[in-house]
Order: C-alpha cells, then structure tokens, then sequence
C-alpha cells in the first residue's frame, strides 16, 4: 500500500529545499566562485535534493509492488514502465541521480561551473518531478 502521507512529507522538504535554494542561489558565476560557503549551500541542496527524489521513488516502487530493484537506477525504470514517471522526467531523474553520485563521491573535481549551470538552470526541473508525482498520488 502507498504511504501517502510519507510521500506528501517528502514532497514538502523538497518543496523547502527549493525554496532555500531560491533564496541562496548566487546570481552570478563570479559570485558563485567567490563565496565557498554558497558553493558548499548550493552543493548540499543539490545533494539533499536529489537523494528526496529517490526516497520518493523507492517508496512508490515499494507501496506499488512493482518489484525489488537491485540498484537506484531500477527504481526510475520501474516507475516509468508502471507509467508513476514520464519519459522525459524519468530522464530526468536519471540525469540527477548521477549528477548526486557526482557530488557525493567528488567525481571529476566536481565542475563548479557545470554545478552552477545545474544549480541556475535545471534546478527547477524538481518541480516537474513534484507535479508527476502529486499527479499519481491522485
């Protein structure tokens, strides 16, 4: 059985995560490389960000039964077969799961301009994973 209420309260610390990140967003490149604390903010609620969206995923795939994944990257297929996710969010989600492996692990120096062009451009694609989501909670 979906555990909606966990999902909701997922999607409220995503929605606030959203929100700081709004607020901290350096607005430029040259500012961002200048302060290491809004670096570190920025990279931190990418990160924070991201690891919401797969705890959303993997409770869908468990309060749906869709099956027991073997790794995170199973999760996101899982809901898109079962139809939870579209193709371009499932793409998506994809695309973020490896930029938080990225992150996490210090992959490649961590590219402080492909962190800030994610930060100031493609940020807002969790609120298209939050209506998908919101949509097949209805």
């Amino acid at each position: 059985m979906l555990d909606r209420e966990i999902i909701l309260s997922k999607i409220d610390s995503l929605e606030g995560y959203l929100r700081e990140f709004c607020e901290i967003v350096p607005g430029s490149y040259s500012e961002y490389l200048s302060s290491a604390e809004k670096r570190r903010a920025c990279e931190r609620l990418l990160q924070t960000s991201v690891e919401c969206v797969l705890d959303v995923c993997s409770i869908f795939v468990a309060g749906l039964s869709l099956g027991l994944p073997a790794e995170e990257s199973d999760l996101i297929e899982l809901l898109y077969k079962n139809r939870v996710l579209s193709e371009d969010t499932a793409a998506i989600v994809r695309s973020m799961k490896d930029f938080r492996n990225i992150l996490v692990h210090d992959l490649a120096g961590a590219d402080t301009a492909l962190i800030y062009q994610i930060a100031t451009e493609r940020f807002m694609d969790l609120e298209t994973f939050i209506e998908e989501v919101l949509g097949a909670l209805r």
